[in-house]
């Protein structure tokens, strides 16, 4: 009742050291957003970053080569049009951002989770770099079986992560199905190598060594668990860019043994005849993935 009484120009309890700090703050405030330091301008170079238009390695020869920057894509599933009706369509493996690892610092922290989006536009956060683990040069095709890491920078220039995955724990599984995880590490190690595996198990053993063919429905395979990448479509997550699919390391088999489309990849390279596109805009030579005497290696 005592404070009331004052009029508002009366100066009262700790104003000078108040009059100071606050002076501290607007100093402290003008020297972060100098040098890009506040929050806001950190998650919008993040945000920029993982939005970048990215162009893909075009592929001159059909085959997927070391050092080619590509986006894997799981073709449109036909089993969920009936269960989930949203998820039929073509989904890119992609950088997922939880809401609360974008509030805590400018590049992306490790481990970093993995989802399914619907864009099939290439950017920062759905493209990937087909990387040697043995030493292959450059430029050199892939080949059913052969180790080969994948890579993404989000967009960035100096920070190269790479996919990976390990059998599940009781600490370590996917959020959503409990399955093996998979997620982006800094460290390249026996948990972050692949392999192509031939789409039809009969042929598989035939087709081993075979140039891996882009563009065409192949299984993605972790050589340290033996399981393949998949997106079972019925497990969404929540990401800071909206709803998304987890992708965990499963191996769906039908009744034949054989892997079901959650399991089906597709290794996209870019459109000679388009700067921005990529081959998913033109007509698919391989519709129902590479069959016997359709693909022979070259010599």
């Amino acid at each position: 009742a005592a404070m009331a009484a004052y009029r508002p120009g009366v100066l009262i309890g700790n104003w000078n050291e108040d009059a100071y700090l606050e002076e501290d703050r607007f100093r402290d405030f003008m020297r972060k957003r100098e040098r890009g330091e506040l929050l806001t301008q950190k998650i919008n170079k993040l945000q920029d970053n993982l939005l970048k238009k990215i162009q893909l390695s075009v592929s001159k020869d059909g085959l997927v080569h070391f050092g080619d920057t590509v986006m894997l894509l799981n073709p449109p599933n036909k089993s969920s049009v009936e269960n989930y009706p949203g998820a039929c369509g073509s989904l890119t493996l992609a950088i997922d951002l939880d809401e609360i690892s974008i509030y805590s610092a400018e590049s992306l922290q490790v481990p970093c989770g993995v989802s399914a989006v619907k864009s099939v536009d290439p950017m920062g956060r759905n493209t990937f770099c087909i990387l040697s683990v043995d030493g292959d040069a450059v430029g050199e095709p892939i080949r059913f079986g052969q180790n080969f890491g994948l890579g993404t920078t989000g967009g960035r220039s100096d920070q190269m992560l790479y996919l990976a995955s390990d059998h599940k724990s009781f600490m370590r599984s996917a959020k959503k199905s409990y399955l093996q995880q998979v997620f982006l590490t800094d460290e390249r190690s026996y948990l972050t190598c692949w392999k192509a595996t031939f789409l039809d198990p009969q042929l598989r053993l035939e087709y081993e060594g075979f140039p891996v063919p882009a563009n065409s429905k192949i299984i993605i395979t972790h050589c340290h668990t033996n399981r393949s990448l998949a997106v079972p479509r019925n497990f969404w997550t929540r990401s800071y860019f909206g709803k998304e699919y987890e992708v965990i390391c499963h191996t769906y088999l039908d009744s034949h043994k054989a892997e079901e489309d959650k399991n089906y990849w597709e290794i996209v390279t870019g459109n000679p005849g388009d700067e921005d596109g990529t081959m998913i805009d033109r007509p698919n030579p391989h519709p129902a993935g590479i069959r016997r005497n359709e693909f022979h290696e070259e010599t």
